[in-house]
C-alpha cells in the first residue's frame, strides 16, 4: 500500500530557520529520518517544498484569483513531502509518528489510490 505524508509545519517555522544553530539541528533530523526510510526501502518518492514562494488560485465567478503566498486558510505551512509503499495503514502512522514536523506541526498520512491503467 501506498501512502502520502504531508508534512505541516507551525507558521512559525521559518523564524526558527533564522537561527543557525537551530536550523541545523532540525536539517539533521530530517537527514535522519530521510534516511532511516530510505535505508528501510519504504520510500518512494518524496521533496522538500518552499511554501514562503506558494502562490494560491482560485476560481470565482468565472475569474481567476491569485495570492502570492499559502493559502490564508492553513494554520500550518506545508513543507514537503514523500510517498511510501509499506504494508499497512499502522506502518505508514508509525513512520509519520517519527517525522521530525509531528513534534513541531503534524504528519497528514493520506492512503494513495492505485492508478488505473486501461
Amino acid at each position: 500500500m501506498e501512502f502520502f505524508l504531508a508534512f505541516r509545519q507551525p507558521p512559525d517555522a521559518r523564524d526558527i530557520y533564522a537561527d543557525p544553530l537551530k536550523a541545523q539541528q532540525i536539517s539533521l533530523a530530517w537527514k535522519q529520518y530521510m534516511g532511516a526510510m530510505a535505508a528501510a526501502g519504504v520510500m518512494r518518492a518524496g521533496t522538500q517544498l518552499d511554501p514562503r514562494n506558494a502562490s494560491t488560485v482560485r476560481v470565482r465567478n468565472g475569474q481567476r484569483q491569485v495570492r502570492d503566498a499559502p493559502s490564508p486558510d492553513e494554520h500550518a505551512l506545508f513543507g514537503g513531502y514523500v510517498v511510501i509503499s509499506v504494508e499497512s495503514l499502522e506502518v505508514a502512522l508509525h513512520w509519520a509518528e517519527r517525522s521530525p514536523s509531528s513534534s513541531a506541526g503534524y504528519t497528514e498520512v493520506i492512503p494513495v489510490v492505485p492508478t488505473i491503467r486501461a
